[in-house]
């Protein structure tokens, strides 16, 4: 998906999956106005909490809340509406929640935004997480290939009323292919050819994640755990390339 005035650099969401929320600001005030987006996870929300997320949203930084939230509708909503008092600009929720609670939540956060003029932030949908593979499905007892699956519920977050899906690099064109160039595509499980795939079982680089079509690619480790995370962050942008349009 084409933005007018996108930069490259707009594209990458930094993952603080750090335990505390000083490192945290290190590295935001480090890579402020370098990248698009701080990602703020389960481990740094449930050391820091909202305040951490304010203070980097008041330093005009947008935040990327990564609590995928998978509950039943009512509980997601009133979680949503918290986080659209944080000022997030983005937030995401599991897309095997349902149908129901997923167009609940569309519905009452515009309402709420609309009600109090603030931005929405953009919703959405975890589809299959990148640590798994297709083992790991089947010994959930779940058929289906690890590309259907993520097809389907990416269909699912569309007629759900959600702006994009979260999904691998491996089903970035399939899922364009299936819900179109408006379809936001966050892609984590991203690795330079000179990083570990630590945890990863379904990653690429991000050039190839970028060249495939993905709107926002999602890097953790081989920036924040760097010795120089300025460096691995210059060093990651000369590798990208530059945005076009038709993605």
């Amino acid at each position: 998906m084409e933005v007018p005035g996108k930069k490259i650099k707009d594209s990458l969401i930094i993952a603080l999956d750090v335990p505390a929320a000083d490192r945290a600001l290190e590295l935001v005030n480090l890579l402020r106005g370098k990248v698009g987006m701080f990602k703020v996870g389960s481990q740094l929300f449930t050391s820091a909490g909202p305040q951490l997320v304010q203070e980097i949203v008041s330093g005009g930084d947008n935040v990327f809340l990564d609590l995928k939230f998978h509950d039943i509708p009512r509980t997601v909503v009133n979680a949503a509406i918290e986080a659209v008092k944080m000022g997030v600009s983005m937030f995401n929720l599991h897309t095997m929640g349902g149908m129901e609670m997923m167009r609940l939540t569309v519905h009452e956060t515009a309402r709420y935004c609309s009600a109090f003029k603030l931005r929405r932030p953009k919703i959405v949908g975890v589809t299959v997480l990148t640590s798994l593979d297709q083992e790991n499905l089947q010994r959930m007892g779940l058929k289906e290939s690890v590309d259907e699956m993520v097809i389907r519920l990416s269909l699912l977050a569309l007629e759900g009323g959600l702006d994009g899906v979260i999904a691998s690099p491996r089903e970035i064109r399939a899922i364009r292919g299936a819900c179109g160039e408006g379809f936001i595509i966050v892609t984590p499980g991203i690795r330079p050819s000179w990083a570990s795939a630590d945890d990863q079982r379904r990653f690429s680089t991000p050039r190839e994640a970028i060249e495939a079509g993905a709107d926002y690619i999602v890097i953790g480790r081989p920036i924040t755990g760097s010795k120089d995370p300025l460096l691995s962050l210059e060093r990651i942008l000369s590798e990208l390339p530059p945005l076009q349009g038709g993605k």
